[in-house]
Protein backbone atom coordinates (compact mmCIF):
# COMPACT_ATOMS: atom_id res chain seq x y z
CA UNK A 1 0.00 0.00 0.00
CA UNK A 2 2.90 2.11 1.27
CA UNK A 3 4.44 1.65 -2.47
CA UNK A 4 1.49 2.47 -4.57
CA UNK A 5 0.47 5.84 -2.82
CA UNK A 6 4.12 6.80 -2.92
CA UNK A 7 4.26 6.03 -6.75
CA UNK A 8 0.81 7.80 -7.39
CA UNK A 9 2.63 11.26 -5.23
CA UNK A 10 5.66 10.92 -7.76
CA UNK A 11 3.85 10.68 -10.58
CA UNK A 12 1.95 13.71 -9.63
CA UNK A 13 5.33 15.26 -9.32
CA UNK A 14 4.85 15.56 -5.42
CA UNK A 15 2.49 18.26 -6.26
CA UNK A 16 0.03 19.33 -3.16
CA UNK A 17 -2.11 21.20 -5.48
CA UNK A 18 -2.56 17.87 -7.58
CA UNK A 19 -4.38 16.53 -4.41
CA UNK A 20 -7.37 16.09 -5.97
CA UNK A 21 -6.06 14.18 -9.29
CA UNK A 22 -3.69 11.90 -6.34
CA UNK A 23 -6.73 10.64 -4.24
CA UNK A 24 -8.64 10.24 -7.10
CA UNK A 25 -6.42 7.68 -8.55
CA UNK A 26 -5.61 6.19 -4.69
CA UNK A 27 -9.13 5.41 -4.53
CA UNK A 28 -9.29 3.98 -7.59
CA UNK A 29 -6.34 1.65 -6.94
CA UNK A 30 -7.10 0.68 -3.08
CA UNK A 31 -11.27 1.44 -3.16
CA UNK A 32 -10.82 4.62 -0.85
CA UNK A 33 -8.73 6.18 1.37
CA UNK A 34 -7.92 5.08 4.64
CA UNK A 35 -6.53 7.23 7.43
CA UNK A 36 -2.93 5.43 7.26
CA UNK A 37 -3.14 6.71 3.65
CA UNK A 38 -4.18 9.88 4.68
CA UNK A 39 -0.99 10.12 7.50
CA UNK A 40 1.27 9.48 4.49
CA UNK A 41 0.07 11.70 1.99
CA UNK A 42 0.56 14.60 4.07
CA UNK A 43 4.02 13.26 4.78
CA UNK A 44 4.53 13.05 1.30
CA UNK A 45 3.08 16.22 0.12
CA UNK A 46 4.73 17.48 3.15
CA UNK A 47 1.15 19.40 4.26
CA UNK A 48 -0.96 18.54 7.89
CA UNK A 49 -2.87 16.17 8.07
CA UNK A 50 -5.85 18.56 8.12
CA UNK A 51 -5.00 19.70 4.89
CA UNK A 52 -5.66 16.14 3.23
CA UNK A 53 -8.61 15.24 5.47
CA UNK A 54 -10.43 18.98 4.47
CA UNK A 55 -10.47 18.01 1.07
CA UNK A 56 -10.92 14.02 1.27
CA UNK A 57 -14.01 14.62 3.18
CA UNK A 58 -15.63 17.84 1.39
CA UNK A 59 -16.04 15.86 -2.05
CA UNK A 60 -19.29 12.98 -2.22
CA UNK A 61 -17.46 10.34 -4.46
CA UNK A 62 -14.10 10.23 -2.08
CA UNK A 63 -14.27 7.30 0.25
CA UNK A 64 -12.84 7.12 4.10
CA UNK A 65 -14.10 3.38 4.84
CA UNK A 66 -14.96 0.58 2.26
CA UNK A 67 -18.53 1.10 -0.09
CA UNK A 68 -18.90 -2.65 -1.25
CA UNK A 69 -16.81 -4.27 -4.36
CA UNK A 70 -19.76 -2.75 -6.10
CA UNK A 71 -20.82 1.00 -5.34
CA UNK A 72 -24.55 1.89 -6.42
CA UNK A 73 -25.04 5.50 -6.52
CA UNK A 74 -28.46 6.00 -7.59
CA UNK A 75 -29.81 9.33 -8.62
CA UNK A 76 -32.32 10.77 -6.56
CA UNK A 77 -33.06 14.23 -8.29
CA UNK A 78 -37.33 15.40 -8.98
CA UNK A 79 -37.47 13.71 -12.59
CA UNK A 80 -35.72 10.43 -11.18
CA UNK A 81 -38.71 10.11 -8.68
CA UNK A 82 -41.15 11.38 -11.20
CA UNK A 83 -39.97 8.55 -13.55
CA UNK A 84 -40.11 5.85 -10.61
CA UNK A 85 -36.84 6.16 -8.73
CA UNK A 86 -39.25 4.69 -5.44
CA UNK A 87 -39.87 1.60 -6.49
CA UNK A 88 -36.30 0.94 -8.08
CA UNK A 89 -34.79 2.09 -4.92
CA UNK A 90 -37.40 -0.31 -3.04
CA UNK A 91 -36.46 -3.43 -5.25
CA UNK A 92 -32.41 -2.70 -4.74
CA UNK A 93 -32.78 -2.93 -1.34
CA UNK A 94 -35.04 -6.28 -1.23
CA UNK A 95 -32.06 -7.66 -3.87
CA UNK A 96 -29.07 -6.60 -1.98
CA UNK A 97 -30.58 -7.31 1.73
CA UNK A 98 -29.35 -4.14 2.56
CA UNK A 99 -30.94 0.23 2.91
CA UNK A 100 -29.47 3.27 1.05
CA UNK A 101 -26.54 4.53 3.00
CA UNK A 102 -25.06 0.83 4.51
CA UNK A 103 -22.71 -2.18 2.66
CA UNK A 104 -24.22 -5.74 2.61
CA UNK A 105 -22.59 -8.05 5.71
CA UNK A 106 -20.43 -9.39 3.16
CA UNK A 107 -18.89 -6.16 1.86
CA UNK A 108 -19.64 -7.15 -2.03
CA UNK A 109 -22.83 -4.16 -2.78
CA UNK A 110 -22.88 -0.48 -1.53
CA UNK A 111 -26.35 1.30 -2.19
CA UNK A 112 -26.33 4.92 -1.74
CA UNK A 113 -28.03 8.44 -2.82
CA UNK A 114 -26.40 11.07 -5.47
CA UNK A 115 -27.54 14.13 -6.50
CA UNK A 116 -28.35 14.82 -10.22
CA UNK A 117 -26.17 13.02 -12.34
CA UNK A 118 -26.93 14.59 -15.56
CA UNK A 119 -29.77 11.85 -16.99
CA UNK A 120 -32.65 13.04 -16.45
CA UNK A 121 -33.84 12.48 -20.06
CA UNK A 122 -33.42 8.65 -19.28
CA UNK A 123 -34.51 8.11 -15.72
CA UNK A 124 -34.27 6.56 -13.05
CA UNK A 125 -30.96 5.93 -12.90
CA UNK A 126 -27.61 5.16 -11.51
CA UNK A 127 -23.61 5.04 -11.23
CA UNK A 128 -22.38 1.25 -10.42
CA UNK A 129 -18.72 1.71 -10.21
CA UNK A 130 -18.45 4.62 -12.42
CA UNK A 131 -20.70 2.94 -14.96
CA UNK A 132 -23.99 4.76 -16.03
CA UNK A 133 -27.24 2.75 -16.28
CA UNK A 134 -30.44 4.24 -17.52
CA UNK A 135 -34.07 3.74 -17.58
CA UNK A 136 -33.84 1.03 -14.14
CA UNK A 137 -36.85 -0.93 -13.42
CA UNK A 138 -37.30 -3.02 -10.81
CA UNK A 139 -36.48 -6.13 -13.48
CA UNK A 140 -33.46 -4.34 -14.15
CA UNK A 141 -32.28 -4.05 -10.84
CA UNK A 142 -32.69 -8.06 -10.10
CA UNK A 143 -31.22 -8.73 -13.11
CA UNK A 144 -28.06 -5.61 -11.84
CA UNK A 145 -27.74 -7.38 -8.67
CA UNK A 146 -27.67 -10.72 -9.68
CA UNK A 147 -24.88 -9.95 -11.55
CA UNK A 148 -23.29 -8.53 -8.66
CA UNK A 149 -23.73 -12.02 -6.80
CA UNK A 150 -22.17 -13.92 -9.23
CA UNK A 151 -19.23 -11.67 -9.32
CA UNK A 152 -20.03 -10.20 -13.19
CA UNK A 153 -18.04 -7.77 -14.32
CA UNK A 154 -20.15 -4.33 -14.34
CA UNK A 155 -19.31 -3.19 -17.43
CA UNK A 156 -20.31 -6.82 -18.74
CA UNK A 157 -24.57 -5.90 -17.04
CA UNK A 158 -24.64 -2.92 -19.68
CA UNK A 159 -27.27 -3.86 -21.81
CA UNK A 160 -26.99 -2.31 -24.93
CA UNK A 161 -24.73 0.52 -25.65
CA UNK A 162 -26.41 4.52 -26.87
CA UNK A 163 -26.06 6.18 -29.80
CA UNK A 164 -23.43 8.28 -31.45
CA UNK A 165 -19.86 7.82 -29.63
CA UNK A 166 -21.54 6.34 -26.45
CA UNK A 167 -21.03 3.05 -28.76
CA UNK A 168 -17.80 3.81 -29.00
CA UNK A 169 -14.94 1.38 -28.13
CA UNK A 170 -13.34 3.98 -25.65
CA UNK A 171 -17.08 4.84 -24.13
CA UNK A 172 -19.29 1.36 -24.55
CA UNK A 173 -21.76 3.66 -22.23
CA UNK A 174 -25.97 2.73 -22.50
CA UNK A 175 -26.47 6.51 -21.97
CA UNK A 176 -28.37 8.21 -25.26
CA UNK A 177 -27.80 11.68 -26.46
CA UNK A 178 -31.25 12.30 -27.38
CA UNK A 179 -30.42 15.22 -29.61
CA UNK A 180 -33.88 16.29 -30.71
CA UNK A 181 -33.45 19.79 -32.85
CA UNK A 182 -30.61 21.09 -34.33
CA UNK A 183 -30.15 24.38 -34.47
CA UNK A 184 -27.94 26.50 -37.30
CA UNK A 185 -24.98 27.08 -34.61
CA UNK A 186 -23.79 24.65 -32.34
CA UNK A 187 -25.33 21.23 -34.25
CA UNK A 188 -24.62 22.87 -37.45
CA UNK A 189 -21.90 21.46 -40.07
CA UNK A 190 -18.46 21.55 -38.91
CA UNK A 191 -14.22 20.64 -39.59
CA UNK A 192 -12.07 20.51 -36.57
CA UNK A 193 -9.47 23.79 -36.96
CA UNK A 194 -11.84 26.08 -38.87
CA UNK A 195 -12.54 28.40 -36.30
CA UNK A 196 -8.94 28.16 -35.31
CA UNK A 197 -7.33 29.01 -38.54
CA UNK A 198 -8.93 31.95 -38.53
CA UNK A 199 -8.40 33.21 -35.51
CA UNK A 200 -4.74 32.98 -36.11
CA UNK A 201 -5.19 34.74 -39.46
CA UNK A 202 -6.30 37.40 -36.81
CA UNK A 203 -4.52 39.46 -33.94
CA UNK A 204 -5.33 38.62 -30.34
CA UNK A 205 -6.90 41.71 -29.96
CA UNK A 206 -9.29 41.60 -33.26
CA UNK A 207 -10.58 38.05 -32.23
CA UNK A 208 -11.68 39.54 -28.77
CA UNK A 209 -12.99 42.14 -30.63
CA UNK A 210 -14.85 39.90 -32.93
CA UNK A 211 -16.40 37.82 -29.86
CA UNK A 212 -17.25 41.13 -28.31
CA UNK A 213 -19.13 42.20 -31.73
CA UNK A 214 -21.19 38.51 -31.75
CA UNK A 215 -22.96 39.68 -27.67
CA UNK A 216 -21.98 36.00 -26.78
CA UNK A 217 -22.76 35.88 -23.21
CA UNK A 218 -22.13 33.31 -20.97
CA UNK A 219 -24.27 30.22 -21.08
CA UNK A 220 -23.48 29.13 -17.68
CA UNK A 221 -26.65 31.27 -16.49
CA UNK A 222 -25.30 34.53 -15.29
CA UNK A 223 -25.00 35.59 -19.01
CA UNK A 224 -21.68 37.51 -18.51
CA UNK A 225 -20.05 39.19 -22.03
CA UNK A 226 -17.82 36.73 -22.98
CA UNK A 227 -15.66 39.42 -24.82
CA UNK A 228 -15.25 41.72 -21.93
CA UNK A 229 -14.15 38.85 -19.71
CA UNK A 230 -11.65 37.80 -21.98
CA UNK A 231 -10.70 41.64 -22.32
CA UNK A 232 -10.11 41.99 -18.54
CA UNK A 233 -8.01 39.14 -18.82
CA UNK A 234 -5.81 40.12 -21.29
CA UNK A 235 -5.49 43.77 -19.90
CA UNK A 236 -4.16 41.89 -16.67
CA UNK A 237 -1.36 41.51 -18.65
CA UNK A 238 0.75 38.75 -16.32
CA UNK A 239 3.22 36.35 -18.37
CA UNK A 240 1.13 33.45 -17.33
CA UNK A 241 -2.47 32.88 -17.45
CA UNK A 242 -5.41 30.09 -17.75
CA UNK A 243 -7.98 28.82 -19.67
CA UNK A 244 -10.58 26.91 -17.95
CA UNK A 245 -13.85 24.85 -19.28
CA UNK A 246 -16.11 24.40 -16.68
CA UNK A 247 -17.52 20.96 -17.40
CA UNK A 248 -18.97 20.91 -14.49
CA UNK A 249 -22.85 20.82 -15.08
CA UNK A 250 -23.96 20.12 -11.64
CA UNK A 251 -27.81 22.14 -11.80
CA UNK A 252 -30.62 19.62 -11.82
CA UNK A 253 -32.13 18.81 -14.70
CA UNK A 254 -29.28 19.85 -17.46
CA UNK A 255 -27.64 17.51 -19.65
CA UNK A 256 -26.68 19.37 -22.63
CA UNK A 257 -23.06 18.88 -21.93
CA UNK A 258 -23.00 15.87 -21.46
CA UNK A 259 -24.04 15.72 -25.31
CA UNK A 260 -21.07 18.38 -26.38
CA UNK A 261 -18.15 16.54 -24.60
CA UNK A 262 -19.92 13.02 -25.99
CA UNK A 263 -20.18 14.22 -29.81
CA UNK A 264 -18.73 17.42 -30.18
CA UNK A 265 -15.54 17.28 -27.49
CA UNK A 266 -13.30 18.93 -30.74
CA UNK A 267 -15.62 21.83 -30.83
CA UNK A 268 -15.10 22.81 -27.01
CA UNK A 269 -11.32 22.07 -27.27
CA UNK A 270 -10.99 24.47 -30.17
CA UNK A 271 -12.90 26.67 -28.78
CA UNK A 272 -10.44 26.78 -25.65
CA UNK A 273 -7.43 27.29 -27.55
CA UNK A 274 -9.47 30.02 -29.29
CA UNK A 275 -9.77 31.96 -26.20
CA UNK A 276 -6.23 31.16 -25.31
CA UNK A 277 -4.82 32.69 -28.13
CA UNK A 278 -7.26 35.44 -27.20
CA UNK A 279 -5.79 36.19 -24.05
CA UNK A 280 -2.32 34.98 -24.48
CA UNK A 281 -2.59 31.52 -22.27
CA UNK A 282 -0.47 28.69 -22.76
CA UNK A 283 -2.72 26.52 -20.47
CA UNK A 284 -5.93 24.94 -21.01
CA UNK A 285 -8.04 22.79 -18.02
CA UNK A 286 -10.99 20.77 -18.47
CA UNK A 287 -12.89 20.62 -15.32
CA UNK A 288 -14.72 17.01 -15.73
CA UNK A 289 -17.66 16.33 -13.64
CA UNK A 290 -16.98 13.22 -11.33
CA UNK A 291 -20.35 12.00 -12.85
CA UNK A 292 -19.00 11.99 -16.23
CA UNK A 293 -16.04 10.08 -15.51
CA UNK A 294 -16.95 7.45 -18.00
CA UNK A 295 -16.42 9.54 -20.60
CA UNK A 296 -12.48 10.73 -19.50
CA UNK A 297 -10.32 8.11 -21.97
CA UNK A 298 -12.77 9.19 -24.62
CA UNK A 299 -11.61 12.76 -24.07
CA UNK A 300 -8.03 12.14 -23.66
CA UNK A 301 -7.98 10.47 -26.91
CA UNK A 302 -9.48 13.61 -28.50
CA UNK A 303 -6.81 15.56 -27.40
CA UNK A 304 -4.26 12.82 -28.48
CA UNK A 305 -6.00 13.62 -31.93
CA UNK A 306 -6.22 16.95 -31.97
CA UNK A 307 -1.96 16.93 -31.42
CA UNK A 308 -1.71 14.96 -34.13
CA UNK A 309 -3.65 16.79 -36.22
CA UNK A 310 -1.70 19.92 -34.91
CA UNK A 311 -4.89 21.81 -33.35
CA UNK A 312 -3.01 21.73 -30.03
CA UNK A 313 0.59 21.41 -28.82
CA UNK A 314 3.91 23.61 -29.01
CA UNK A 315 3.25 24.75 -32.90
CA UNK A 316 -0.64 25.15 -33.44
CA UNK A 317 -1.22 25.00 -36.93
CA UNK A 318 2.53 25.17 -37.64
CA UNK A 319 2.66 28.76 -36.26
CA UNK A 320 5.67 29.92 -34.74
CA UNK A 321 3.99 32.19 -31.93
CA UNK A 322 1.27 30.38 -30.46
CA UNK A 323 1.19 27.09 -28.56
CA UNK A 324 -1.39 25.63 -26.04
CA UNK A 325 -1.89 22.88 -24.68
CA UNK A 326 -5.27 20.96 -22.66
CA UNK A 327 -5.43 18.65 -19.28
CA UNK A 328 -8.22 17.18 -17.51
CA UNK A 329 -9.06 17.97 -13.73
CA UNK A 330 -11.40 15.58 -12.39
CA UNK A 331 -14.03 16.51 -10.04
CA UNK A 332 -15.43 14.55 -7.08
CA UNK A 333 -18.65 15.66 -6.47
CA UNK A 334 -19.93 19.21 -5.38
CA UNK A 335 -22.64 21.02 -7.39
CA UNK A 336 -21.23 23.86 -5.76
CA UNK A 337 -18.16 23.55 -8.10
CA UNK A 338 -19.90 25.04 -10.84
CA UNK A 339 -19.02 28.39 -9.00
CA UNK A 340 -16.19 29.58 -10.75
CA UNK A 341 -13.95 30.16 -8.05
CA UNK A 342 -15.13 27.52 -6.13
CA UNK A 343 -14.22 25.53 -9.31
CA UNK A 344 -10.33 26.69 -9.01
CA UNK A 345 -10.57 26.03 -5.51
CA UNK A 346 -10.74 22.57 -6.78
CA UNK A 347 -8.58 22.22 -9.11
CA UNK A 348 -5.93 23.53 -6.45
CA UNK A 349 -6.57 20.48 -4.49
CA UNK A 350 -8.51 21.97 -1.88
CA UNK A 351 -11.98 22.28 -0.63
CA UNK A 352 -14.55 23.74 -3.10
CA UNK A 353 -15.71 26.81 -1.11
CA UNK A 354 -16.22 29.93 -3.49
CA UNK A 355 -13.59 32.84 -2.76
CA UNK A 356 -14.21 36.32 -1.39
CA UNK A 357 -14.12 38.75 -5.03
CA UNK A 358 -12.71 40.90 -5.87
CA UNK A 359 -10.32 39.74 -6.94
CA UNK A 360 -11.84 38.19 -9.95
CA UNK A 361 -10.76 35.30 -11.41
CA UNK A 362 -9.77 37.55 -14.58
CA UNK A 363 -7.29 39.45 -12.38
CA UNK A 364 -6.22 36.53 -10.07
CA UNK A 365 -7.56 32.93 -10.32
CA UNK A 366 -5.61 29.68 -10.34
CA UNK A 367 -3.08 29.50 -8.33
CA UNK A 368 -3.28 33.23 -8.20
CA UNK A 369 -3.02 33.86 -12.05
CA UNK A 370 -5.06 35.73 -14.66
CA UNK A 371 -7.86 33.25 -15.77
CA UNK A 372 -11.00 33.31 -17.71
CA UNK A 373 -13.56 30.33 -17.22
CA UNK A 374 -16.64 29.40 -19.59
CA UNK A 375 -18.48 26.92 -20.13
CA UNK A 376 -18.55 24.21 -22.90
CA UNK A 377 -21.28 25.71 -24.66
CA UNK A 378 -19.71 29.33 -24.18
CA UNK A 379 -16.89 27.59 -25.97
CA UNK A 380 -18.65 25.60 -28.54
CA UNK A 381 -20.19 29.23 -29.57
CA UNK A 382 -16.92 30.60 -29.39
CA UNK A 383 -15.44 28.28 -32.60
CA UNK A 384 -18.32 29.42 -34.60
CA UNK A 385 -18.93 33.24 -34.24
CA UNK A 386 -14.73 32.97 -35.74
CA UNK A 387 -15.93 30.15 -38.63
CA UNK A 388 -18.74 32.20 -39.60
CA UNK A 389 -18.48 36.24 -38.32
CA UNK A 390 -19.78 38.07 -35.24
CA UNK A 391 -22.44 39.64 -38.23
CA UNK A 392 -23.73 36.51 -39.13
CA UNK A 393 -24.01 35.53 -35.18
CA UNK A 394 -25.98 38.39 -34.25
CA UNK A 395 -28.92 37.71 -37.15
CA UNK A 396 -29.65 34.98 -34.65
CA UNK A 397 -31.49 35.31 -31.28
CA UNK A 398 -33.51 38.06 -29.63
CA UNK A 399 -32.75 41.85 -28.92
CA UNK A 400 -30.37 41.06 -26.43
CA UNK A 401 -29.85 37.50 -26.81
CA UNK A 402 -27.61 36.95 -29.85
CA UNK A 403 -27.41 33.20 -30.98
CA UNK A 404 -28.99 30.13 -29.89
CA UNK A 405 -28.95 27.72 -26.49
CA UNK A 406 -29.21 24.23 -25.81
CA UNK A 407 -32.16 23.33 -23.90
CA UNK A 408 -32.17 20.13 -21.82
CA UNK A 409 -36.13 19.12 -21.52
CA UNK A 410 -36.95 16.25 -19.16
CA UNK A 411 -39.73 16.05 -16.87
CA UNK A 412 -43.62 15.21 -18.07
CA UNK A 413 -43.35 15.23 -22.03
CA UNK A 414 -43.30 12.36 -24.57
CA UNK A 415 -39.40 13.66 -25.92
CA UNK A 416 -36.82 14.45 -23.30
CA UNK A 417 -33.79 15.59 -25.05
CA UNK A 418 -31.92 18.22 -25.58
CA UNK A 419 -33.10 21.23 -28.72
CA UNK A 420 -30.77 23.65 -29.67
CA UNK A 421 -33.41 26.62 -30.13
CA UNK A 422 -32.91 30.26 -31.03
CA UNK A 423 -33.60 33.14 -27.77
CA UNK A 424 -36.60 35.07 -27.64
CA UNK A 425 -38.37 30.88 -28.36
CA UNK A 426 -41.64 31.15 -26.13
CA UNK A 427 -42.13 28.43 -22.83
CA UNK A 428 -45.33 27.23 -24.67
CA UNK A 429 -43.56 26.50 -28.39
CA UNK A 430 -40.68 24.00 -26.06
CA UNK A 431 -43.57 22.36 -24.41
CA UNK A 432 -45.04 21.39 -28.02
CA UNK A 433 -42.07 20.19 -29.29
CA UNK A 434 -41.84 18.04 -26.27
CA UNK A 435 -44.61 16.56 -26.60
CA UNK A 436 -46.11 17.89 -23.46
CA UNK A 437 -49.81 18.65 -22.29
CA UNK A 438 -51.78 18.91 -18.76
CA UNK A 439 -48.71 21.22 -17.64
CA UNK A 440 -48.94 22.69 -14.01
CA UNK A 441 -45.40 24.32 -14.27
CA UNK A 442 -42.12 24.63 -15.55
CA UNK A 443 -39.08 24.57 -13.95
CA UNK A 444 -36.99 27.21 -16.03
CA UNK A 445 -33.13 27.02 -15.06
CA UNK A 446 -33.16 24.88 -12.50
CA UNK A 447 -34.34 25.15 -8.73
CA UNK A 448 -31.81 28.17 -8.77
CA UNK A 449 -34.15 30.18 -11.09
CA UNK A 450 -37.63 29.92 -11.95
CA UNK A 451 -40.78 27.71 -11.37
CA UNK A 452 -43.40 29.22 -13.74
CA UNK A 453 -47.21 28.13 -14.13
CA UNK A 454 -49.18 28.40 -17.61
CA UNK A 455 -49.65 31.96 -17.64
CA UNK A 456 -46.36 32.61 -17.55
CA UNK A 457 -45.74 30.05 -20.87
CA UNK A 458 -45.80 33.12 -22.78
CA UNK A 459 -42.74 34.51 -21.90
CA UNK A 460 -39.48 34.05 -23.80
CA UNK A 461 -36.04 32.07 -22.89
CA UNK A 462 -34.09 35.28 -23.29
CA UNK A 463 -31.84 37.22 -20.99
CA UNK A 464 -34.36 39.85 -21.44
CA UNK A 465 -36.86 37.64 -20.04
CA UNK A 466 -36.57 34.33 -18.61
CA UNK A 467 -32.33 33.41 -18.75
CA UNK A 468 -31.74 30.02 -18.04
CA UNK A 469 -28.47 27.81 -17.94
CA UNK A 470 -30.23 25.03 -19.88
CA UNK A 471 -32.23 22.98 -17.41
CA UNK A 472 -36.36 23.27 -18.46
CA UNK A 473 -38.21 20.79 -16.57
CA UNK A 474 -41.66 20.30 -16.41
CA UNK A 475 -44.19 19.14 -14.42
CA UNK A 476 -47.52 17.56 -14.94
CA UNK A 477 -50.53 18.59 -12.60
CA UNK A 478 -50.64 14.95 -11.17
CA UNK A 479 -47.97 16.27 -9.26
CA UNK A 480 -47.77 17.57 -5.60
CA UNK A 481 -45.61 21.02 -6.56
CA UNK A 482 -44.91 21.87 -3.01
CA UNK A 483 -44.63 18.19 -1.09
CA UNK A 484 -42.31 16.54 -4.02
CA UNK A 485 -41.03 19.45 -6.29
CA UNK A 486 -40.03 22.27 -3.53
CA UNK A 487 -38.98 19.58 -0.64
CA UNK A 488 -36.90 18.07 -3.27
CA UNK A 489 -35.35 20.86 -3.93
CA UNK A 490 -34.67 21.87 -0.82
CA UNK A 491 -33.00 19.01 0.12
CA UNK A 492 -30.79 19.24 -3.07
CA UNK A 493 -29.23 22.75 -1.60
CA UNK A 494 -29.17 21.47 2.21
CA UNK A 495 -26.59 18.49 0.26
CA UNK A 496 -24.50 20.84 -1.90
CA UNK A 497 -24.29 23.83 1.00
CA UNK A 498 -20.10 24.09 1.16
CA UNK A 499 -21.61 25.02 4.89
CA UNK A 500 -18.58 28.28 4.40
CA UNK A 501 -21.69 30.70 5.15
CA UNK A 502 -24.20 30.26 8.37
CA UNK A 503 -27.07 31.34 6.60
CA UNK A 504 -26.57 28.76 3.44
CA UNK A 505 -26.07 26.15 5.97
CA UNK A 506 -28.57 26.27 7.99
CA UNK A 507 -31.55 28.59 6.33
CA UNK A 508 -32.79 25.73 4.33
CA UNK A 509 -33.34 23.17 6.36
CA UNK A 510 -35.32 26.08 8.07
CA UNK A 511 -37.59 26.39 4.83
CA UNK A 512 -37.59 22.77 4.95
CA UNK A 513 -39.18 22.73 8.34
CA UNK A 514 -41.36 25.22 7.57
CA UNK A 515 -42.93 23.24 4.51
CA UNK A 516 -42.84 20.21 6.04
CA UNK A 517 -45.14 22.10 9.50
CA UNK A 518 -47.74 23.50 6.59
CA UNK A 519 -47.86 20.06 4.74
CA UNK A 520 -48.98 18.47 8.22
CA UNK A 521 -51.80 20.70 8.35
CA UNK A 522 -50.23 23.08 10.90
CA UNK A 523 -49.46 26.03 8.91
CA UNK A 524 -50.98 29.46 9.30
CA UNK A 525 -50.90 32.88 7.07
CA UNK A 526 -47.89 33.62 9.56
CA UNK A 527 -45.57 31.11 8.37
CA UNK A 528 -46.50 32.15 4.76
CA UNK A 529 -44.84 35.67 5.75
CA UNK A 530 -42.00 33.86 7.12
CA UNK A 531 -40.67 31.68 4.02
CA UNK A 532 -40.87 34.52 2.12
CA UNK A 533 -38.64 36.72 4.90
CA UNK A 534 -36.42 34.52 5.35
CA UNK A 535 -35.93 33.44 1.86
CA UNK A 536 -34.87 36.88 0.63
CA UNK A 537 -32.65 37.13 3.42
CA UNK A 538 -30.96 34.32 1.72
CA UNK A 539 -29.96 36.81 -1.45
CA UNK A 540 -28.24 39.43 0.92
CA UNK A 541 -26.33 36.95 3.41
CA UNK A 542 -24.89 34.45 1.31
CA UNK A 543 -21.59 35.14 -1.02
CA UNK A 544 -21.88 32.89 -3.80
CA UNK A 545 -24.78 32.15 -6.34
CA UNK A 546 -26.00 28.81 -4.64
CA UNK A 547 -26.22 30.19 -1.45
CA UNK A 548 -27.92 33.73 -3.02
CA UNK A 549 -30.25 31.57 -4.98
CA UNK A 550 -31.01 28.17 -2.68
CA UNK A 551 -34.11 29.92 -1.25
CA UNK A 552 -35.72 30.08 -4.95
CA UNK A 553 -37.44 26.70 -4.54
CA UNK A 554 -39.58 28.78 -2.08
CA UNK A 555 -39.66 32.57 -3.42
CA UNK A 556 -40.94 31.22 -7.06
CA UNK A 557 -43.45 29.09 -6.20
CA UNK A 558 -44.97 31.22 -3.51
CA UNK A 559 -44.95 34.32 -5.94
CA UNK A 560 -46.27 32.39 -8.93
CA UNK A 561 -48.89 29.52 -6.40
CA UNK A 562 -49.37 31.52 -3.74
CA UNK A 563 -52.82 29.85 -3.57
CA UNK A 564 -51.29 25.87 -3.41
CA UNK A 565 -50.23 27.54 -0.32
CA UNK A 566 -53.23 29.33 0.87
CA UNK A 567 -54.90 26.36 0.37
CA UNK A 568 -53.04 24.24 2.71
CA UNK A 569 -52.88 26.47 6.31
CA UNK A 570 -55.24 26.86 8.63
CA UNK A 571 -57.50 30.04 8.54
CA UNK A 572 -59.21 29.40 12.13
CA UNK A 573 -56.03 30.59 13.83
CA UNK A 574 -53.13 33.01 14.05
CA UNK A 575 -50.79 30.85 15.89
CA UNK A 576 -50.07 26.94 15.67
CA UNK A 577 -46.59 25.55 16.66
CA UNK A 578 -47.03 22.41 14.83
CA UNK A 579 -46.01 20.29 17.63
CA UNK A 580 -47.86 17.34 18.44
CA UNK A 581 -46.86 16.51 21.73
CA UNK A 582 -48.72 13.21 22.26
CA UNK A 583 -46.95 11.77 19.05
CA UNK A 584 -43.68 13.05 20.60
CA UNK A 585 -44.00 10.56 23.50
CA UNK A 586 -45.49 8.08 21.95
CA UNK A 587 -41.85 6.24 21.84
CA UNK A 588 -40.42 6.94 24.90
CA UNK A 589 -43.85 5.34 26.41
CA UNK A 590 -44.11 2.61 24.77
CA UNK A 591 -40.22 2.23 25.72
CA UNK A 592 -40.79 1.93 29.90
CA UNK A 593 -44.27 0.44 29.07
CA UNK A 594 -46.63 3.53 30.06
CA UNK A 595 -49.63 4.61 28.75
CA UNK A 596 -49.50 8.18 28.04
CA UNK A 597 -51.75 10.21 30.22
CA UNK A 598 -52.18 13.70 28.42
Amino acid sequence: MRNTVQKIVQKAGNDRGRLMDILLEIQAELGYVSGEVTDQLAEELGISRVDVEQTLSFYHFFRQEPRGEYTVYLNNSLVANMMGRVEVAAAFEKEAGCKFGSVTEDGRIGLFETADIGMNDQEPAALINGKVFTNLTPLVVRELVSGMRNGKKVEDMIRNYGDGKNGSDLVRAMVHNNIKQKGSVLFSAYSPGEGLTKALQMSPEKVISEVKDSYLRGRGGAGFPTGLKWEFCRRANKEVSYVFCNADEGEPGTFKERVLLTEYPHLIFEGMAISGYAIGAKHGVLYLRNEYDYLKAYLESVLEEMHEKKLLGDRILDTEEFGFDIRIQMGAGAYVCGEESALLESSEGKRGEPRNRPPFPVEKGYMDHPTIINNAETLCNVVKILKNGSEWYTMLGSQESAGTKLISVSGDCKYPGVYEVEWGIRVKDILDLAGASNIQAVQVGGPSAECIGPADFNRTISFEDLPTGGSFIIIGNKRDLIGDVVTNFLDFFIEESCGSCTVCRTMPTILKNKIAKILTGHGVQQDLEDLQDWGSKMKMANRCGLGQTAANPVLSTLKNFREKYEGLIRKDVDFDSGFDLASAVVDSCEHVGRTPNL
